[in-house]
């Protein structure tokens, strides 16, 4: 047990990172899926309100990411400052990967938390806005597969495709499927 503590010691805050982004990545696509299954109405009748467990991952998402990179703030081989871990560029380890990561994570928070302000902003106008939250989900899963000590094990490979396909597969449908909204083609003849 002590010499499990003392492997462990040096690279715990690592080690929270790499799960708490894990997590973050699971969770993001979760939502995504959920937030996807809403807005395409897929659950017809009197089935379970959605939005409270879409709001619900939406917020362990971000709390997961912020986890994640405070983490780091302890970590003994990068001894990243505030400022890496929150201002893209700043930083100097993978700096695209990493600057991607933060701006994903800056647009889930500022795309997500908008939820509690739709009623000021217009519901037309944040229902519009909040379809960048899957660009924001995309940038991160890039960040993902890009960066970090477990982007290139087959292991987390198939942990990203098990929770990625099915968002991925639900955002091509959505964005691929005639309009509900457009008006359908006259005959000729009448």
């Amino acid at each position: 047990m002590t010499a499990t503590a003392t492997a462990i010691g040096p690279h715990l805050f690592w080690i929270i990172s790499r799960a708490a982004g894990s997590a973050a990545l699971v969770l993001a696509s979760l939502s995504v899926c959920v937030g996807l299954t809403m807005g395409a109405k897929l659950v017809k009748g009197r089935g379970p309100d959605l939005r409270v467990t879409h709001e619900a991952m939406s917020i362990a998402t971000l709390a997961a990411i912020a986890i994640h990179g405070l983490a780091l703030l302890g970590d003994g081989y990068l001894h990243p400052t505030l400022g890496a871990i929150a201002v893209p560029f700043l930083g100097s380890y993978k700096t695209l990967l990493t600057s991607t990561g933060i701006v994903a994570f800056w647009l889930m928070a500022l795309l997500g938390l908008s939820y509690y302000v739709r009623g000021r902003i217009g519901i037309q106008r944040w229902r519009r806005l909040h379809r960048f939250a899957a660009l924001a989900w995309a940038l991160g899963l890039v960040h993902s597969l890009g960066e970090g000590t477990d982007s290139g094990q087959a292991w987390f490979f198939a942990m990203t495709a098990v929770v990625v396909v099915p968002a991925l597969a639900l955002l091509a449908w959505r964005h691929l499927r005639p309009s509900a909204a457009a008006p359908a083609p006259r005959s000729a003849a009448r």
